[in-house]
């Protein structure tokens, strides 16, 4: 799903058994949970996309124990990391591997009450994340939500040095790479026919964008 990144992109490093250990994603991890607790369904069933070491989902399941949690990587070495976090919990099921940047995914996944994907679209080029997002909404189901996290630039302005310094080394790695602009983000999801999107603040500069699948009578 990425193509070559920096160092400072995806660091996870061996822990135990099949786990993984995310420095980022222990975190961010309960941020996000406010923010799922704040805009996401209480009952249904829920996508991550990239679930990565699986750090994330063990804790979104704990907090959302109404969900039923698929969570999703290309990496098998992930997979097994995710599958290692779920164990026990009664409402994730085993790692599926998904490429979202493909087409095509969306009605096979289909239909999904909530969407999640954390700190991928900075890492992969403003085509494929255009398709992640079509596809997102395809397997959306009415009155679904997809939430998408992540650093983005405002207005194609960056907010910090840092996040300047951050999509510079992105993009020496890979040219096609590095920050998505919120405005190009909001376009991709009004294309794909969501609705009702909002904008959350987060910390270290990151935002959340919250959109809905209308229900359609």
């Amino acid at each position: 799903m990425t193509g070559k990144l920096p160092p400072t992109a995806s660091v996870a490093t061996p822990l135990d058994g099949a786990r993984l250990h995310a420095p980022s994603a222990e975190r961010n991890a309960p941020a996000l949970c406010d923010l799922l607790l704040a805009h996401a369904p209480a009952h249904g069933a829920a996508l991550e996309i990239a679930s990565g070491t699986g750090q994330h989902v063990a804790v979104f399941a704990a907090a959302l124990p109404g969900l039923d949690w698929q969570p999703t990587d290309p990496d098998p070495i992930r997979r097994a990391s995710i599958d290692a976090y779920a164990a026990g919990a009664a409402n994730i099921r085993p790692a599926v591997a998904l490429d979202a940047t493909a087409p095509g995914w969306g009605v096979a996944h289909h239909p999904r009450d909530l969407i999640v994907l954390v700190n991928l679209l900075h890492l992969i080029p403003d085509a494929r994340a255009a398709v992640l997002v079509t596809e997102a909404a395809t397997a959306l189901a009415p009155g679904g939500v997809v939430i998408l996290y992540g650093p983005f630039t405002r207005g194609g302005r960056f907010t910090s040095d840092g996040d300047a310094r951050f999509d510079a080394e992105l993009r020496r790695a890979d040219p096609a790479i590095g920050y998505t602009d919120d405005a190009l983000l909001r376009d991709w999801l009004t294309d794909s026919g969501l609705n009702r999107i909002d904008t959350v603040e987060m910390p270290a500069n990151n935002l959340a964008f919250v959109a809905r699948r209308e229900i359609t009578t």
